[in-house]
């Protein structure tokens, strides 16, 4: 079975620290040549893969300000279609645009869809509900007008994560530090619950740095920046918990599935996939405010570290995901 996969072009695949899309489409890739397809990894040529790499970017437009974004992407979808019929199957990570080369080509292709980021956009999904072969990430982000063959939690491949029995006495905040992601939020709770913080993310924005994340920072509330791989393993597995007070409906959160791998509980806001993910009171908390994770904070003793990592195991490893998405592969060609 020969596959093209289709990773985003913000970022490298995978990404050196930031880029979710780019990771799971490495995951992927990777996963499926460890189960013996040929594939091909449409993505940046600076992107590492033990499958074949295709590109015609040399690097991110997120990495690389200098190109047109638009531009970029155009040039990145429209060399995979114009190569789709060398491929049984094409495995689309890049939102919907690529949907539009769908009634052109013969290659049936499978679209995981990684969220939305307007309600704007439906109206090119619904227009190829009958031949897109929807995956959603999560149960909690399904679209009532879209059709789908199937839920696929991300997978991780556990060998990046190591698991820690006897945690570090500080909380975790992993992720974009934007408002959305409840950077100002997960300060509050560390605050209030006496306990040191470690912020490491990109600024997505620095207006809201600015004034809710920088006047706090001092020797207990600390900022480190993005964090790289080797980094971010040792910043989850050392963390007592990881805070994840979200303020949107997120459709999956990755951090939070690599924390619980490592053994780390997670205390969330209960939106989005967040009750999908973890385990109340068995591989972290689901709270609704601040004061609600400041008492989780001071349950946390109540939680078996090795739970955690045993459920996120079970649901979200790099194996299981593969798996599902080979069956899928499967029918999608039977059919």
């Amino acid at each position: 079975m020969k596959i093209a996969v289709l990773a985003p072009v913000a970022w490298r695949t995978p990404p050196r620290h930031y880029g979710p899309w780019e990771q799971m489409a490495s995951n992927l890739t990777e996963g499926l040549v460890k189960f013996g397809l040929e594939v091909t990894l449409f993505a940046t040529g600076d992107s590492l893969t033990s499958g074949k790499l295709d590109a015609v970017i040399g690097a991110g437009y997120e990495e690389n300000r200098d190109q047109d974004a638009k531009v970029v992407e155009c040039l990145h979808i429209s060399n995979l279609m114009e190569k789709a019929g060398s491929f049984d199957l094409i495995h689309n990570h890049y939102d919907f645009l690529p949907l539009t080369y769908t009634g052109l080509i013969e290659t049936p292709m499978i679209t995981t869809i990684h969220g939305f980021s307007s309600e704007k956009i439906i109206p090119v999904y619904q227009k190829y509900n009958s031949r897109g072969h929807y995956v959603s990430i999560s149960d909690a982000d399904r679209h009532p007008a879209l059709e789908y063959l199937k839920t696929v939690y991300n997978g991780i491949d556990p060998a990046g994560f190591e698991f820690n029995a006897v945690p570090e006495d500080y909380l975790l905040f992993f992720g974009r530090i934007h408002p959305d992601k409840g950077t100002a939020e997960a300060i509050q709770i560390a605050i209030q619950s006496s306990k040191k913080l470690i912020i490491a993310g990109i600024i997505q924005d620095q207006g809201y740095f600015n004034s809710h994340v920088a006047p706090f920072l001092n020797g207990a509330i600390e900022f480190v920046g993005a964090a790289g791989p080797e980094q971010r393993n040792q910043l989850l597995k050392q963390a007592s918990a990881l805070l994840h007070p979200i303020n949107f409906e997120e459709p999956f959160g990755l951090s939070v599935a690599e924390a619980m791998i490592c053994g780390t509980p997670v205390i969330a806001f209960n939106r989005g996939s967040m009750s999908e993910l973890i385990k109340d009171q068995e591989t972290g908390f689901l709270v609704t405010d601040v004061e609600g994770a400041v008492d989780a904070v001071h349950k946390l003793a109540s939680i078996h570290r090795k739970n955690c990592r045993d459920w996120a195991l079970s649901q979200f490893s790099q194996e299981k995901m593969v798996k599902d998405y080979i069956s899928l592969y499967h029918h999608i060609l039977a059919t």
